[in-house]
């Protein structure tokens, strides 16, 4: 196994994809000459020509509308959304067509289009460039969508995700593009695309999360070790859909859920998941689900984005809450 920062990862399962498949097609906005912005595609075009590997011009409805039409052909096209904050040009192609056309065909047309999105904040950058548009689609009928978490996973799932002949919207955590970690570029023991994964097993509070938080989540179940608190963390991998499975056999066992993602709260991943655990899991929980989210507002400015995002300190702060303890930052207990 090699060593592979998450965004080389990325780039080694676009790879494999294209040597495997001569159907799978790359376009986006800088993607060939220049490697894309975070590099993930950098070298692509020269190994496999400016035909394979695609500049577009910046325009993402028109990137998205021939990825359609590419698609009703044979085609398998991956597309690369610069930033998350570009995609909203492109909202009425994916959940107007792309998200409906099997269904409006009757299954006569698939449309195994995979789309890349970075998204999230943590690295400073201007607006429109730090956003997590996840529940929007999410919210669709028709999309799957997913966000990989570390270097292994995300080889794996853009692996799974181009061969899937369903569209799969590729959530990327930009902050995390830089961590590095093993990578066997085999696919023999990659889990199934739904799966979620338990990441650190625990007795005392389930915590659920996925892309750049989870990082966040593991850091708190080190730090809640250290006072005698053992919490299991759950990367959810699959936002759409969800599975609910693992995450209410952790709830069963634990008493208790903590939820934690960038994006807003109100009508986000995490009030759906806090939803659907309390129906089933109403008489094991031992408190009520605590979500640990970005606030209600526009994504900030970059220097006060880390008021924003959640921390360390927020994430236990939550856990202390559903526990019944007194804590530092609102020092009340339920």
């Amino acid at each position: 196994m090699a060593q592979k920062t998450l965004g080389a990862a990325i780039g080694l399962g676009l790879d494999g994809a294209l040597a495997a498949d001569d159907r799978v097609l790359l376009m986006g906005e800088d993607i060939g000459r220049l490697g894309g912005v975070f590099r993930v595609t950098d070298g692509l075009q020269k190994k496999w020509g400016a035909d394979r590997v695609i500049d577009t011009p910046l325009a993402e409805a028109g990137i998205l509308g021939t990825a359609v039409g590419l698609a009703y052909r044979g085609y398998r096209p991956v597309v690369e959304i610069q930033f998350d904050g570009f995609i909203y040009p492109a909202f009425d192609q994916i959940v107007a067509q792309v998200a409906k056309l099997h269904y409006r065909t009757r299954g006569a047309v698939r449309m195994p289009i995979t789309i890349r999105v970075p998204f999230g904040g943590g690295i400073g950058a201007v607006e429109h460039h730090s956003e997590s548009p996840e529940a929007y689609f999410a919210h669709t009928a028709g999309l799957r969508v997913v966000a990989c978490s570390h270097p292994q996973d995300a080889y794996w799932m853009i692996r799974q995700a181009i061969a899937c002949d369903d569209p799969v919207l590729f959530f990327e955590p930009k902050r995390r593009y830089w961590v590095t970690g093993e990578v066997d570029a085999s696919l023999d023991a990659a889990p199934p695309l739904e799966a979620a994964r338990v990441v650190v097993e625990g007795t005392d509070a389930t915590i659920v999360t996925y892309g750049p938080l989870v990082a966040t989540a593991l850091d708190a179940a080190l730090a809640a070790a250290d006072e005698g608190i053992s919490l299991e963390v759950i990367d959810l991998r699959s936002l759409s859909p969800v599975d609910f499975d693992t995450v209410e056999a952790s709830v069963r066992k634990t008493g208790r859920l903590v939820i934690t993602h960038e994006a807003q709260q109100f009508g986000g991943l995490g009030a759906e998941l806090a939803t659907s655990i309390t129906e089933r899991c109403f008489t094991h929980l031992l408190a009520a689900p605590a979500r640990v989210t970005g606030h209600d507002i526009p994504y900030p400015p970059s220097r006060l984005e880390e008021h924003f995002l959640p921390d360390l300190d927020r994430v236990l702060d939550a856990v202390d809450r559903v526990l019944g303890r007194a804590n530092s930052l609102t020092g009340w207990t339920l």
